[in-house]
């Protein structure tokens, strides 16, 4: 008697949110993007204390404000059942909190943040960015440890514009969002 059970299918095999979220947690994070599943390694300690401060930072100048809420990974935010991401740090406008769901953020949040891990830095610059601007996310960081520099985006005709590049110490303003970041402190 002949196997006749299929294993995998020849080629790439494209992964939904709906088949991510019917597997065993194994503990790990994934990300799907544009059908594609990827597995976040974990962060470094330089990007978690950067993360952290900025988190720190955004709470205190957005959420205690009754602006919005400020969220970090691991977190999915489902743009589409194909594309699934996990920013390091995002916000939602206080008119916009229906879309923070369990488990889950139901669409584009107002603003990312991507903290660069060398692991994961060009597929963040690259193809992350790409899907960010194709659903419609209106604001987004990208934040450097390595460099202690911080460049901020804006969505404009489906493409993002560069509206700042600053580096440590700089004391930088953020009109939308709202926020003033000491980059000395953020990136100590």
């Amino acid at each position: 008697m002949s196997d006749t059970s299929a294993g995998p299918p020849a080629g790439p095999i494209r992964v939904t949110y709906r088949d991510l979220a019917r597997w065993p947690d194994d503990g790990r994070r994934y990300e799907i993007l544009d059908g594609e599943l990827f597995e976040l390694p974990s962060p470094t300690t330089r990007h978690q204390q950067v993360s952290i401060r900025l988190a720190t930072e955004l709470v205190l100048q957005l959420a205690r404000t009754g602006a919005g809420e400020v969220c970090c990974a691991p977190l999915d935010v489902l743009l589409s059942e194909d594309t699934v991401l996990q920013p390091d740090l995002l916000y939602v406008r206080s008119e916009r909190l229906s879309i923070l769901e369990t488990p889950y953020v139901n669409g584009p949040p107002d603003l990312v943040v991507e903290i660069l891990s060398p692991s994961t830095a060009s597929r963040d610059r690259l193809k992350k960015v790409a899907a960010y601007a194709r659903f419609g996310v209106p604001n987004l960081w990208i934040v450097d440890p390595g460099s202690n520099r911080i460049e901020t985006f804006s969505l404009a005709g489906g493409r993002y514009r560069r509206r700042l590049s600053a580096a440590a110490p700089d004391l930088v303003r953020s009109s939308d969002p709202a926020v003033e970041l000491d980059l000395g402190e953020i990136f100590r």
